[in-house]
């Protein structure tokens, strides 16, 4: 049985540009407004997973070649999970708390060892370590081609009691 396809159809579906075909990132219902315009065109890259375990780490490190001897604790959460969007191939996310919290870090993605880095606020560690312990928790991560960058931790939406 042979389907036949219009010439005419066939012609405007070949004009179409690919990128009216192509879909928006999974989890864009999450993302806040634009108001500045800093997404432009499809992400390039996307890095969807949904965590399923964390473990918090407080640590402690003294480095005595340095005068005065500085004292640090640094606290971080390491996130694992699994990717949910085609080519994913995020394994963990790593979020390291800012005391001051002026200039954090930009988000990163290391495709060789398959890790996030996330920097927060210090303020922030309550409120993610909540979100952790109440429900489904995704990690988003997307880059644009104008060099702009968009990560975040989010739950799934939840209905109301």
């Amino acid at each position: 049985m042979s389907v036949r396809i219009p010439g005419a159809a066939l012609v405007l579906a070949l004009c179409l540009p690919l990128a009216a075909f192509a879909a928006p990132p999974m989890h864009s219902q999450f993302l806040p407004p634009d108001d500045a315009g800093l997404r432009q065109g499809e992400p390039e890259q996307q890095q969807l997973l949904q965590v399923t375990e964390y473990s918090v780490v407080l640590g402690n490190q003294r480095q005595s070649n340095q005068q005065p001897i500085p004292i640090t604790t640094p606290a971080l959460l390491r996130l694992k999970g699994k990717p949910l969007n085609k080519g994913a191939q995020i394994s963990q996310v790593v979020i390291s708390f800012d005391a001051e919290g002026k200039s954090l870090k930009k988000p990163v993605y290391d495709h060789k060892t398959r890790v996030l880095s996330l920097s927060y606020p210090q303020a922030s560690y309550p409120r993610l370590l909540d979100l952790l312990r109440n429900g489904t928790v995704y990690v988003q991560f997307l880059s644009y081609g104008n060099g702009h960058i968009w990560a975040d931790l989010h739950t799934g939406a939840v209905r109301a009691r």
